[in-house]
């Protein structure tokens, strides 16, 4: 009986065992589940390492600085957003970036104008091809030219897209860098997008010390501005220090890195949006954040001046409230488009989205 006991006590020291080993396995792995998912919500709320973010009350800015709709205001008053971009080969991205859009490049104008009877086109820019056979004065001349063309409708402007599809024909490049400079003048906020970015990688003194200018570069175009102005390599490790050193860097211009997370600093903070939007990475949804930035830093400023300067919202830089609304309302527009169309999402489809999104936000009524 002795030995039956301890045949009996053997098999429950190994029935114990073995549920005890499936117990601890189960905590093991429920704790590996657990630590992965709060990895996961921590990579989700810092995005980008290097410290976590302050993510930015992206709903409450949209509702401060989005004007009510007034029936006493006129056509015009909500503001007037001047894209200059696109070329021959590049059609679609100003289109994609205008709300309310110029459009001055030649031979593109009336591709553009089929999109949509809604936008403006002015077809003023020239290309090399079409100067090739001009010497250095009629060159100089033809310059004059636009630029006297562009400056009758500059006071009207209150934010300049410049870069969408624009290309890199050098002498496009240099009547854009002047129309940049006359902008500066002219104190009207400018946003840097696609070939814009390459201009001012080449030329930062277009951008430097002017705080009302953005850029929106995306991983590659970031990479180039941080090896042309701080002399090295991006940083995984300190993000937001070398951000802030890269705004300051260029003079106090608002830069909105674009990535899983949007960083967006002007030198002084770093806030971020990182509001699911779609795994979906079709082309062309940075055209339409450049577009969205020039709106709504637009609507930030009078939101300034509304409030005499004493806005009600956090943080107080119209460029950065511009980038926070805009990279959060794309978000928002992306996620509810995939929503519906899945693996078949297009920029079109984003684009028909923005208004559903932003209703759900701030109600027209």
């Amino acid at each position: 009986m002795i030995v039956k006991h301890g045949m009996n006590s053997g098999f429950s020291s190994l029935a114990s065992s073995a549920v005890l080993r499936r117990q601890q396995f189960l905590i093991r792995s429920l704790r590996g589940y657990s630590d992965h998912t709060h990895q996961k919500r921590m990579e989700g709320m810092k995005c980008f390492s290097g410290g976590a973010s302050l993510e930015a009350d992206s709903e409450n800015v949209l509702r401060a600085i989005i004007p009510s709709l007034d029936p006493t205001r006129h056509k015009g008053q909500a503001g007037k957003i001047a894209v200059i971009g696109g070329c021959r080969e590049y059609t679609g991205a100003p289109y994609f970036a205008a709300i309310s859009a110029l459009k001055i490049v030649e031979g593109a104008a009336t591709v553009i104008k089929s999109y949509s009877p809604e936008l403006i086109v002015h077809p003023i820019l020239e290309e090399s091809y079409s100067i090739s056979n001009v010497d250095d004065e009629g060159r100089r001349y033809v310059s004059q030219k636009i630029l006297a063309e562009f400056d009758k409708w500059m006071e009207r402007f209150d934010c300049l897209v410049i870069g969408p599809g624009l290309g890199r024909d050098p002498f496009l490049l240099e009547c854009v860098s002047k129309i940049m400079k006359h902008a500066r003048q002219s104190n009207v906020p400018i946003v840097v997008d696609g070939d814009g970015l390459f201009l001012v990688t080449n030329s930062v003194d277009l951008v430097s010390g002017y705080p009302l200018a953005v850029l929106t570069p995306n991983v590659n175009e970031y990479k180039r501005l941080v090896q042309k102005v701080l002399g090295c390599d991006v940083n995984d490790q300190d993000t937001h220090g070398e951000l802030l050193s890269l705004c300051k860097g260029i003079g106090g211009v608002t830069i909105l890195r674009k990535g899983k997370c949007d960083l967006i600093s002007d030198g002084e903070i770093v806030q971020s949006v990182g509001i699911y939007g779609s795994p979906r990475r079709c082309g062309g949804q940075g055209d339409i954040l450049s577009g969205s930035v020039a709106v709504f830093l637009s609507w930030a400023r009078q939101h300034m001046l509304a409030t005499e300067g004493k806005p009600i919202i956090s943080p107080k830089n119209p460029t950065v409230l511009g980038c926070i609304a805009a990279s959060a309302l794309l978000r928002k527009a992306a996620s509810l488009a995939f929503e519906h169309k899945k693996r078949s999402t297009l920029t079109t489809d984003i684009i028909e989205c923005l208004g559903q999104s932003l209703e759900a936000i701030c109600p027209a009524a």
